[in-house]
This record gives structure tokens, sequence and C-alpha cells, in this order.
């Protein structure tokens, strides 16, 4: 037995220590300026020119691998809580970072930074959204839109305090005392968490237990109708942004003619809109409706990318514009699939179903920076690359209908 009294107090401490891991872990998203500077540290050191883009594989891979450790470790969270779980991920993200301060050639670092921060990204990011999740049957969007923000906020915090600690002790140095300082808090933090039990309902929370699913396995979810475009509707929904938040440092070099200090300053900008939108698309989901605002922020991202193509060297404010409504509904697609997923499925093996949802976010962080760099290879401009996620964005708009044709 529990006491229900206790755990409605309880479960806002537990969200704000869930926020507080993953506003480290999510410096995944300070990326692009990350691997500028490593880029140039690189080819000081080899000899070799090497670009961010050839970097850009390894933030590829730490996305890709995500649902691997989000799938087994939330198998172990639903049965057991979220404690060993994320302190093991904690480990792991602290490893992969000062891996990369190590780290001599582009495959370290895809070795360093794809697989073993990566791994421990998923561990840490999946038990705890799902461990939310669970805590706030009453208000899911919510409390996914909180602890994905925290996440998104630590690009906002990341770059400007990264770019510091390079110009005084260099960006190897850098990585090192962010895996050192990110791994001890994380594993600090997990102490704290614990397991929500399986029939936690808040005093005064009706739910209706007709529509209610009563916890779907993983194989009953895979046969569902619904999965498919729900999972095909997160993949075009993401892969735009991340075509565009994996290199938006570069692109406001390229393509805009901004300065390394200036292109640092958008990429905060973007994030900070991008945690924005996670707040906001989380709380009008749990009123709205969740596919009313997927397809908003599928909208969003078409015009973002149209402003985007548009602009042209110099235009700051177009580039900014652009680069705000991608971020917000990149943004809005990551808060809102926590809740969704757990509507769709039930919250008993919410850590696994969400584990195996989420790749289709870990295919668009794979196949979207792939695509970008792979379009440009082949001499396509960037307002064509631009054209490509928009056509994402369609295919997106498909699967919502698909979805709501088949949920009715």
């Amino acid at each position: 037995m529990f006491n229900n009294q206790s755990l409605e107090k309880k479960r806002w401490y537990i969200l704000s220590i869930i926020c507080l891991i993953n506003l480290c872990a999510g410096s995944i998203y300070a990326w692009s300026v990350l691997s500028a500077a490593a880029a140039e540290s690189l080819s000081a050191s080899t000899g070799t020119v090497i670009t961010a883009s050839d970097l850009a594989i390894a933030f590829g891979v730490a996305n890709s691998v995500g649902p691997i450790p989000m799938i087994f470790g939330g198998a172990f969270n639903d049965k057991y809580g979220p404690r060993l779980v994320i302190m093991t991920g904690g480990l792991l993200i602290g490893l992969g970072l000062c891996g990369c301060g190590l780290a001599s050639s582009v495959l370290e670092i895809t070795v360093a930074y794809g697989l073993i921060f990566g791994l421990g990204l998923g561990l840490t990011y999946g038990a705890g959204i799902s461990t939310a999740v669970k805590y706030f049957p009453d208000r899911r969007g919510l409390a996914g839109g909180l602890v994905t923000a925290a996440y998104g906020f630590s690009s906002v915090l990341v770059p400007p305090i990264a770019q510091s600690l390079t110009e005084r002790i260099g960006i190897m140095q850098t990585f090192i005392f962010l895996g050192i300082a990110f791994g001890a808090v994380i594993m600090t933090g997990s102490i704290f968490c614990q397991r929500c039990p399986d029939n936690f309902l808040p005093n005064g929370t009706r739910i209706n237990t007709h529509s209610t699913p009563k916890g779907q396995t993983w194989r009953e979810m895979l046969t569902s109708p619904i999965f498919y475009p729900m999972i095909a509707l997160l993949m075009c929904g993401a892969i735009s942004g991340m075509m565009i938040l994996s290199q938006a440092a570069s692109i406001a070099k390229n393509e805009i003619g901004m300065g390394l200090a200036a292109a640092t300053g958008a990429v905060s900008t973007i994030a900070l809109f991008n945690m924005a939108g996670r707040l906001a698309a989380g709380f009008l989901s749990d009123s709205l409706g969740r596919i009313g605002v997927l397809l908003a922020a599928l909208a969003c991202t078409a015009i973002g990318l149209f402003v985007l193509m548009n602009s042209t060297h110099g235009d700051t404010m177009m580039f900014y514009f652009g680069c705000v409504l991608i971020g917000m509904s990149f943004g809005a697609f990551m808060a809102i699939y926590p809740g969704f997923t757990t509507d769709q499925f039930g919250a008993r093996h919410a850590g696994v179903n969400y584990g195996i949802m989420f790749s289709g976010f870990s295919l668009a962080g794979l196949f979207g920076p792939i695509l970008m760099q792979y379009m440009q290879s082949l001499g396509f401009t960037f307002a064509q690359c631009c054209m490509a996620g928009i056509a994402f964005c369609g295919l997106g708009g498909v699967f919502a209908f698909i979805y709501k044709g088949l949920a009715k």
C-alpha cells in the first residue's frame, strides 16, 4: 500500500529532481557549438581539415542509439524504478564527455560521444520522462513539457559556458570538465528518484476508465493500428527540425554571415524558444488535445523552413524568426509524445513503450543531419534542403489524419 496524500506532495519534488537531471543530459543540443570548436582542435592536431559537418555523425549516432537503452532500461524502470537506471546513465554520460576530451580522431569522438554518451543519454532520459508521466496521470502534457523543457534549456546554458571554458582551457579540457560535472549531478540526483506505484491516482482526479488503456505491453502496442501513424508522425515532425538544429551554428555562419559569437548566441536563442515550445505545447495539449497541437507544430515548422530558404546573407532577423519557429515546433513533439504514448497504451509499461515510440525520433536524429550533409555534398542549395524538410512536414500531416481516422 502507498500513502496517496504523501505521494501527491512528493511527486512535485521528484519532478524537480528529474528536471535537474535532464538539464544536464540535455547538453546534447549544444553539439553544434561544441563540435565547431572540436573540429578546429582536431584539424590543428592532425594536420587534416576537419569540419563540424564531419563530426555530425557523432550527433546522429548519439540520437540513433537512444531507443536501445530506453527500451531495456525502461523494462527495468517499469518493474524496479528509475534509480539504478538513471545512475548508470549518468556514469555513461560523464565517461562519454570525458572520452571526447581525450579523443584524437573523428572515430574516437564518434565512439565516445555517439555511442557511450548516447547510451547514457537514452537510459537517463527514458527513465526520467516515463517516471514523470506516471506520477502525473492528470497532467501528462504538463509533466512532459516541464521535463523536456529542462532537457532543452541545457542548450541555452551550455553553449556560453562551453564557449567561455573553451577560450580559457581549450575544448578538450572543456569536454572533461562538463563530463565530470554532469555525471556527478545526474548520479547524485538519481538517489532521490523512486518508482511510481502502478495504481497511483491523485485525489480528485477523474479518468474515464472505459477509454483509458489498462497498460498494454509492447507486443500489444505493436499490433495496434494507431501505433504506426503515430511513430511516422513523430519521425516526420522531428526530421526537418534536426536538419537545422544539428548544424544551426554552421548555417548561421555560412548562409547568413554571422561571426562565431553571434552564431553561438543564435543557437542559445533557438534553444530558449525550443524550451518555450515544450512548455506551451505540453500545457496546451492537456486541454486542446495532442493531435491538434501536433498539426499546428507541423505548420509552424513548414513556415519556419520557408522563411529560412528565403533568407539571404545578412538577414539576421529572418534567420532568427525561421529558427525560432522550427525550434518551438520541434519542442512541441518532444513534450507531447511521452504523454501521448501513455494516453494511448497505458502507464504500466510506459517505459518500454515510449522507448519503442522514441525510435521515430531517433531515426530523425540520424537521418536528418545525414540527409542535410548528403544533399549539400551533391550540390543542392540550402534552400533546396529546406524544401525537403517542408515535404516531410506535409507527409507528417497525412499521418496525423490517418491516426485520427483509425482512432475513431
